[in-house]
């Protein structure tokens, strides 16, 4: 049988692409520059009817750089590689049900994800995403000036620590690492270290004031950049299926997990790249 040739078409003008053509679970040479691109390009892309098992779901991380085991999510047992992003039928708290980007809490945070559907409810359970490039580049230009050299802080206590959301929710019991909490410095506006394009980096869940500014004085100009960045023309939506991967990069989008599906399982597999300190 003839090998498909990988191509890439865009999802929404906003944010998004698909990589058509190519089996995740034997990528080509050529296949891997394909998506080396696409992913340098558009920051999430996505792709359809894939059977990758879990080894081949880590062979193809790991073709990335180096796989950060999470901290904090379950994982699966045999796999401590993968992460589950698990919600049972009789829970009501979902995982990442609110914008956000992976690991900024980390002083180098994670370079992408890798995300790929295992059980889904009938309907729903769509994942959000935004463009930061876009973001950044739809602030005015005085906002713009504002912005450069101002750093903000993240922090992942009031997520992840013994007070935090999850510890309080009825998806306690699947945490862990509440102990291993902490914080990190970011620039406001980084220089992507792979497309070398500029890209806002702030997010709701965890970005908790500016560097030398109090939680009152940033509250304000957060909200503004949080709702700017989620404007629906920087975002995309997609529609979880079979066979369904997304991939990530944690430095250009932020992504948002509809909790629209209560009474149904969903369990996804996800893994993580280690990143680079930002600039």
């Amino acid at each position: 049988m003839e090998r498909q040739t990988a191509t890439i078409r865009k999802v929404t003008p906003g944010c998004g692409a698909e990589v058509l053509g190519v089996d995740l679970a034997n990528p080509s040479n050529s296949d891997m520059e394909t998506i080396r691109a696409a992913y340098r390009d558009y920051g999430v892309i996505f792709f359809r009817d894939q059977t990758l098992t879990p080894e081949e779901h880590i062979a193809f991380a790991r073709r990335w750089g180096e796989i950060d085991i999470n901290k904090f999510f379950p994982a699966n047992g045999e796999y401590p590689e993968i992460a589950e992003v698990r919600k049972e039928k009789e829970q009501k708290v979902n995982i990442g049900g609110g914008w956000h980007t992976d690991h900024s809490y980390d002083a180098a945070p994670a370079m992408g994800s890798i995300l790929v559907a295992r059980e889904l409810p009938e309907t729903g359970g769509d994942t959000l995403f935004a463009d930061m490039y876009k973001a950044y580049e739809g602030l005015s230009d005085g906002l713009k000036k504002t912005l450069e050299g101002l750093k903000a802080v993240h922090s992942n206590a009031h997520v992840f620590g013994t007070a935090g959301a999850y510890k309080s929710s009825d998806q306690a019991s699947g945490f862990k690492g509440e102990s291993m909490v902490g914080e990190a410095v970011h620039p406001v506006v980084i220089t992507h270290p792979l497309s070398g394009r500029k890209a806002l980096y702030v997010n709701a869940a965890f970005t908790t004031h500016f560097e030398g500014w109090t939680w009152a004085e940033s509250k304000s100009l957060l909200e503004y950049l949080y709702a700017h960045a989620a404007s629906p023309e920087f975002t995309c939506r997609f529609e979880w299926r079979e066979g369904s991967v997304a991939f990530w990069d944690n430095r250009a989008t932020w992504h948002f997990a509809v909790n629209d599906y209560h009474g149904e399982k969903r369990l996804m597999h996800r893994i993580t790249i280690s990143g680079v300190p930002l600039q």
